[in-house]
């Protein structure tokens, strides 16, 4: 029997229905309208349309959100006054610079000179910090992402065998810390490994769920998961390019084949990646009630 397929466009559509009504609450009860603000430097074309994305999203939901595109060899300097400028404007309340920067400018420094009650995509030290010990913060993205799409397919993480494949700073640490927390959608027993572990079939043969994140096409086969595993793929791998010209994608999971063994399973595309965006929109909520002293 193949497996439910749980869709993150679907889940995505909920929750953005759900922060629509919560915006315009706060617009008309409260006179708040939460304000993002997007910084792209240089023209590259996934950043551009990832920022054209959340802005769209954004005004769909009754956002306030303003777009700031800088030339690629803007000085880190005025990158740095720009970021002051929005934490000192009350009109914003989440501030997001896409990555990646140009190789001239210092990520981690950018990042870090963000409000950590502006940093909207859960980046900042002070945030990490706060979720590694389980405050209030706002938590990073796609893996917030990850536990509403656990959490609204019904997924039991109580206890449950997690196996976390991937250790990057924006997924996968984050991702094992959030599992292990006393939470919905966590308390966990979390196992994390990665493009160096040496039998990586000896641990995901044994987990209840699976959450895929090193950015390695479809390096989780069917031999080597058990039947009734739940897969949460957050890879996204360009593989090629179809006669239309668009980029055939593949998550890090082979879809096809661990579908056939899996209780449920997220697809590439439609999984994962609508979610990121989606919790951008509920976290830039979050820090306008936080503003305003609601939270």
């Amino acid at each position: 029997m193949s497996a439910k397929i749980i869709s993150g466009t679907e889940t995505a559509k909920a929750i953005r229905e759900e922060l629509k009504v919560e915006v315009a609450e706060l617009t008309e009860k409260h006179n708040i309208v939460p304000g993002l603000v997007t910084i792209l430097v240089g023209e590259d074309p996934a950043s551009q349309s990832y920022v054209a994305a959340k802005n769209k999203t954004a005004h769909a939901l009754g956002i306030h959100s303003e777009q700031v595109t800088l030339d690629a060899d803007t000085s880190e300097e005025d990158l740095l006054a720009l970021v002051e400028k929005y934490n000192n404007d009350d009109k914003i309340n989440g501030i997001l610079v896409q990555l990646p920067l140009p190789k001239h400018i210092d990520d981690n420094k950018v990042l870090t000179a963000i409000n950590p009650d502006k940093d909207v995509d859960g980046f900042h030290p002070i945030n990490v910090g706060r979720m590694v010990l389980g405050e209030k913060c706002f938590l990073p993205c796609t893996p917030h992402g990850v536990l509403e799409l656990l959490a609204r397919s019904g997924t039991e993480t109580s206890g449950a065998e997690v196996v976390v494949v991937g250790r990057s700073n924006i997924v996968g640490k984050p991702m094992v810390n959030l599992m292990l927390q006393k939470r919905p959608s966590g308390n966990s027993t979390v196992t994390v490994c990665h493009t160096r572990t040496k039998d990586l079939t000896f641990h995901t043969k044994r987990a209840d769920i699976i959450i895929a994140a090193a950015g390695v096409p479809k390096m989780i086969t069917a031999d080597m998961v058990k039947e009734g595993v739940v897969v949460i793929d957050v890879g996204v791998n360009r593989i090629g390019k179809a006669a239309s010209g668009k980029a055939i994608l593949a998550g890090d999971v082979d879809f096809d084949s661990v579908k056939e063994k899996a209780a449920a399973i997220t697809p590439v595309p439609g999984g994962v990646g609508p979610m990121t965006i989606t919790m951008l929109m509920k976290n830039t909520v979050q820090a306008a009630k936080q503003a305003a002293g609601l939270i």
